[in-house]
C-alpha cells in the first residue's frame, strides 16, 4: 500500500486541498443574512458611527464561525478515519465509544443545575459536555479492558452499552426538565456553530492540529493494523500500544469538537469514506485529506444553515444529516456495485 504513494504526491494533494479550503473559507465568510464584502472590509471608509460594519461582521462574527467549522469538521473527520481503521469497519464513526451520549448527558446536567459560570469564556454546558465526553471514554476503556482483555471487540461492545445507557438518561432528564431547559438542550444536541473567543478557537485549533500530527506519525502503523493484528505484529508493530494511543487521540479531539459545537453527525462517517473511495485507504494521505475535506464539508453545511431559513438559522447538525444521508447512500451503492463487479 505504502509504495503506491510518493511523498511528492502526498504533499501536492494536501497542498491543493488546503488551498481549496482557504478559498472556500473566504467565500463562506461572505454568506449570511447581512451582505458583506472583503473589499469594503479592508478598504472601506467608516460609517456614520465611525465603524466599518463589514470589517466588524467579518472579523468578529463570520471568521470565528468559519474557523470553528474548520476545527470541528477536521476533528470529527480524522477521528472517523481512526475509528474506521482500527475497527476495520467503514461504517464506524467518532461517536462509536459513546462520546456523544456522554457529552449530551454532561450538557443537560449543566442546564438542569442552572450553572452560569464560565471557564475561558466557555459556558458550563460546553465545559460539562467536554468532561462528560472524556469521562465516557475513560469509562468505556475501563469496561473494555476488563471484559475484552484489550481486544477491540470488548471496547466496541462497552461503547455500545454505555452509549445506550447514557442516551436513556438523557431522555429521562429531558422529560423532567422545563420547556426553556429542553429547548436549550435539544438545540445543542442537534449541533450548533456559535461565535467563540479567540482564546478558545486557537487553543482548540492547536489541540486538534497536534492530534492530527501525532496520528500522521502513526499512519504507517495504522496501515498495518487495518489489515490484521497478525500482519501488524509481523512487521514489528506494538498493536495494543498503537491502538490505545490512536483511540486516546481520536477521543480527545472528538471531545473537543463536541464541546464546541454539540453533536454534529455524518461528518466523521461520510467524509473518511468518501476520501477513501477517491484516493485510497493509505492513512498517510487519508488522515490529512479527511481532516481538510471534513473542514470543507462543515463549512458548506454551516453556510447553508445560516441562509436556508433566513433570518432564523438551522442547527448545523440538521444540515449535515440532510446532506450526508443521501451522499452516504450513494457511496454505499457505488461500493456495492464495485464489489459486485470484482466478484
Amino acid at each position: 500500500m505504502e509504495g503506491l504513494l510518493t511523498p511528492t504526491q502526498l504533499v501536492l494533494r494536501v497542498s491543493v486541498a488546503l488551498l481549496l479550503l482557504l478559498a472556500l473559507g473566504m467565500v463562506c465568510s461572505l454568506v449570511g443574512t447581512e451582505s458583506v464584502s472583503w473589499q469594503r472590509a479592508l478598504t472601506g471608509e467608516p460609517g456614520a458611527e465611525g465603524r466599518n460594519m463589514d470589517y466588524d461582521i467579518l472579523m468578529t462574527i463570520r471568521l470565528p464561525r468559519v474557523l470553528l467549522a474548520m476545527i470541528v469538521g477536521g476533528a470529527l473527520a480524522m477521528s472517523g478515519v481512526v475509528f474506521q481503521g482500527l475497527l476495520r469497519n467503514p461504517l464506524a464513526e467518532p461517536y462509536i465509544l459513546g462520546v456523544s451520549s456522554g457529552a449530551g448527558l454532561g450538557a443537560i446536567l449543566a442546564v438542569l443545575m442552572g450553572f452560569s459560570w464560565t471557564v475561558w469564556g466557555r459556558s458550563p454546558m460546553a465545559v460539562y459536555a467536554f468532561v462528560g465526553a472524556i469521562g465516557t471514554v475513560w469509562l468505556v476503556s475501563v469496561i473494555g479492558r476488563y471484559t475484552g482483555k484489550h481486544h477491540i471487540t470488548g471496547l466496541l461492545l462497552a461503547g455500545v452499552v454505555v452509549n445506550a445507557f447514557f442516551s436513556a438518561m438523557i431522555m429521562f432528564l429531558t422529560t423532567i426538565a422545563n420547556s426553556n431547559q429542553v429547548h436549550a438542550t435539544i438545540f445543542w444536541l442537534m449541533g450548533n456553530m456559535q461565535e467563540e473567543s479567540p482564546l478558545v478557537l486557537w487553543s482548540a485549533a492547536g489541540c486538534v492540529g497536534a492530534g492530527l500530527v501525532a496520528l500522521c506519525f502513526l499512519a504507517p502503523k495504522l496501515n498495518a493494523i487495518s489489515f490484521s493484528d497478525e500482519d501488524a505484529r509481523s512487521l514489528g508493530v506494538d498493536v495494543a500500544k498503537v491502538r490505545w494511543f490512536a483511540f486516546a487521540i481520536a477521543a480527545w479531539v472528538t471531545a473537543i469538537a463536541v464541546s464546541l459545537s454539540g453533536l454534529v453527525g455524518f461528518v466523521g462517517l461520510v467524509v473518511p469514506h468518501t476520501v477513501r473511495l477517491l484516493f485510497g485507504a493509505d492513512h498517510r494521505q487519508l488522515l490529512p485529506l479527511s481532516a481538510v475535506v471534513g473542514a470543507m464539508f462543515l463549512l458548506v453545511a454551516d453556510a447553508v444553515a445560516r441562509v436556508v431559513v433566513q433570518p432564523a438559522q438551522l442547527p448545523v447538525g440538521v444540515v449535515t444529516a440532510l446532506i450526508g444521508g443521501p451522499v452516504f447512500v450513494l457511496l454505499l451503492i457505488r461500493q456495492s456495485q464495485r464489489v459486485g463487479t470484482l466478484a
